[in-house]
């Protein structure tokens, strides 16, 4: 299907550097004087710091400071800023176990790390609760509004309805754990000159939190981050501990780096927070749904409030005439929650699509009919038409693919020896935005073209996309285009997430092209020119080295007219155990609905990456607390289960590739967040379809599976 839809098929520019190490990463740049922080952490999870003694750690070869709480250098603002936010060393106060304490700077890691555990905090503890579905139950806990309430039609129609059905849903807190972890470098100098080299998904945020923090210019502050080994949402906000890295350069008057351990990981840089779902679906006889609720409470911190859209998708996926949905937050004493890949589109599709999958075979239908039959034609929630949708023919290439005529519609029919095989099916659907973003271009005399932003490329290939966008448009060879990024300086871009990369900094890139294409035309006549000739012939005619255009680029009112989403369609096919309850997903068929597919390969890699994190979610990942003390107790890499290459299996990836006609001039929609939006729930129906047994509480494991 790939081959047949997608003809291109160019490498990642970026592939040769990766592979050969030659990539940097931000802790990999060595800065003269560089210096080395390690941060102290809390040891009890609510309170006050009653005593912090400093003096060992002090003493200790090689340490150039300890900055904490009592000895903060009072230039810094931070502790002006407004809202509920934690502010680093800013107080006495402890509000999870974990929390940075102090920061150690020392001139080798090594040292640092020794001094560090030198430092001796005493504490007054007070009482506590991490578990969140305790919170849940105390009516004495708070229950925030995370979202508006939302009704079409009449509430809870569903509880009227000829078969209906009420359950609910859990999904735990899931840790963020990309190879790379998580860190900064600081280099503050004379006249508030700052340079930081970052694990961010945004420079121009990091810059601008940094300035707004330490109240500088922002033309102050370079942020560099070309590569970043992972993101997947942790690095779309500059947390606590890159604050109290610039603030020690600033202290000391040296570059400081800060790399986190990876029990740190757990506590320093959110996670998914953990919900508790409940879905009610009511439908008539024939089949069509009449009442959808989805009422949702999701995770947060005490001392700063996260919200995501969970209960998004259940206002529009399906046709239905009454539809209500509630989304309220409950903090607990842990660190603030952040968006995970899918965020929380990627929650809520795990309860609504478990629950639409319960609800077809209660009506002994097909669960890919049951879809088909409830597929709305136009957006009921906003009233709109969709800019395009193409889930009909989504759902027939996928099916075709993974033999659904194989399925068997009652639980527990295929059996082959000692293994049971299921089948199922989810959809994932997320916005497709686009934001506004500019793009400098230069075209040159020797035949290239050389474009920048300051935009990021966390994984996705941002770099390959905008060079073959400039390809279609410029006919100039891919290896004569250059795609500059990650790099504060550069013309302005938002950060990368939500899908939006390409649609928003891809469009920047389109107008750059028409300009340029436009100025040589204007060059060529004024030169009495074949309108035909080469820009190089163009350029050297007139004696130019290069000229050079910068556009910025944003949506206009087609958001206006239109409901603009990307959808996915995820098949699976699983083997469950009988006697050990071990589930192995055998198959898998994504097919991707995002438009005009720019770059063949690095789309089918986000399609990959989507599913291997989408068996992490159904079947291993999960982040355990010992609520008797706050602390995670998996927080490594033996006990914090991602899914290995023995997890995986082929993964057949496949997109419509037709393009939306009004999102962007090259008609391509986000995919990032829908590779994963939906998965979970395929696997967890599949089981249900090779058992018989509904687990409506994640990860799917073997005891689960036995119960």
């Amino acid at each position: 299907m790939e081959k047949r839809m997608l003809k291109e098929d160019t490498d990642r520019v970026d592939g040769i550097l990766k592979v050969t190490g030659k990539a940097k990463y931000f802790a990999e740049y060595e800065l003269p004087g560089l210096t080395y922080g390690v941060l102290v952490t809390s040891t009890i999870t609510k309170g006050k710091i009653t005593g912090l003694d400093t003096k060992a750690a002090e003493n200790a070869p090689g340490v150039i400071a300890v900055i904490s709480h009592l000895n903060k250098p009072s230039a810094t603002a931070y502790e002006q800023e407004g809202g509920p936010q934690m502010k680093i060393f800013y107080t006495d106060k402890i509000f999870y176990n974990g929390q940075p304490i102090a920061i150690v700077v020392a001139n080798t890691f090594e040292r640092a790390t020794y001094a560090a555990s030198l430092v001796k905090a005493t504490y007054a503890k007070e009482e506590f609760n991490t578990d969140f579905a305790k919170a849940l139950k105390d009516p004495k806990a708070k229950k925030l509004q995370g979202q508006a309430d939302y009704k079409r039609g009449v509430e809870n129609a569903y509880k009227t309805a000829e078969v209906k059905l009420e359950e609910r849903y859990f999904l735990p807190i899931e840790t963020h754990n990309p190879m790379e972890l998580h860190g900064i470098i600081a280099d503050w100098r004379p006249n508030n000159q700052v340079t930081v080299y970052a694990k961010t998904q945004g420079v121009k945020a990091t810059q601008g939190t940094i300035a707004n923090v330490f109240k500088i210019p922002m033309e102050n502050i370079q942020v560099n981050s070309e590569f970043v080994g992972g993101g997947f949402g942790m690095a779309l906000r500059t947390w606590p501990l890159e604050i109290a890295t610039v603030m020690a350069s600033k202290h000391i008057g040296k570059p400081v780096k800060v790399v986190i351990t990876r029990m740190q990981m757990f506590t320093m840089v959110g996670n998914r927070p953990a919900a508790i779902q409940t879905i009610g679906l009511g439908a008539d006889k024939d089949g069509k749904l009449t009442g959808i609720t989805h009422r949702a409470y999701g995770e947060t911190s005490t001392y700063e409030n996260f919200t995501e859209g969970v209960v998004n998708m259940a206002k529009f996926m399906y046709q239905c005439d009454n539809v209500n949905t509630s989304y309220a937050i409950v903090p607990v004493d842990l660190g603030v929650p952040i968006w995970m890949r899918g965020p929380g589109e990627a929650t809520g599709a795990f309860a609504l699509e478990s629950a639409i999958d319960e609800m077809a075979h209660a009506l002994d239908m097909d669960p890919l009919d049951f879809r088909i039959k409830n597929d709305p034609e136009t957006d009921q929630q906003k009233n709109k038409p969709f800019s395009s949708k193409n889930i009909k023919e989504a759902y027939k290439i996928g099916a075709e693919k993974i033999d659904w005529s194989n399925r068997k519609n009652k639980p527990g029919s295929l059996v082959e020896g000692p293994w049971q095989t299921g089948y199922g099916v989810s959809v994932g659907v997320f916005n497709a935005n686009r934001g506004k973003a500019s793009v400098k271009g230069i075209l040159k005399a020797d035949g290239s073209l050389l474009l920048q932003s300051a935009t990021s490329d966390i994984g996705p290939g941002t770099g390959t996309g905008m060079t073959l966008i400039a390809n279609k448009l410029m006919k100039i060879p891919v290896n004569k285009i250059t795609f500059e990024l990650g790099d504060s300086s550069l013309p302005p871009a938002p950060s990368q997430g939500g899908s939006a990369t390409l649609s928003t900094v891809g469009s920047a890139v389109n107008d750059v092209c028409v300009a340029l294409k436009s100025a040589i035309a204007e060059l060529a006549a004024n030169s009495n020119m074949d309108a035909t000739a080469n820009f190089v012939e163009v350029l050297k005619k007139n004696n130019l080295p290069s000229i050079e255009v910068t556009k910025e680029s944003q949506s206009g009112k087609e958001k206006d007219n239109y409901s603009m989403y990307s959808f996915s369609i995820h098949f699976v096919q699983v083997k469950v155990h009988a006697l050990t309850g071990v589930v192995k997903v055998s198959k898998i068929v994504s097919v991707g609905d995002s438009g005009t597919i720019v770059s063949p390969k690095t789309a089918r890699s986000q399609m990959l990456g989507g599913a291997v994190g989408g068996i992490g979610m159904a079947l291993t990942e999960e982040s355990i607390i010992d609520h008797r003390y706050g602390r995670y107790i998996n927080n490594n890499f033996a006990d914090y289960h991602v899914p290995v290459n023995a997890d995986v299996p082929e993964i057949d990836v496949n997109f419509i590739n037709k393009p939306d006609p009004y999102i962007n001039p090259m008609g391509a929609k986000g995919m990032g967040e829908i590779a994963l939006i939906g998965f979970s729930a395929a696997v967890a129906n599949a089981v249900f379809n090779a058992t018989g047994k509904r687990i409506r509480t994640l990860p799917i494991t073997p005891d689960k599976v036995l119960a």
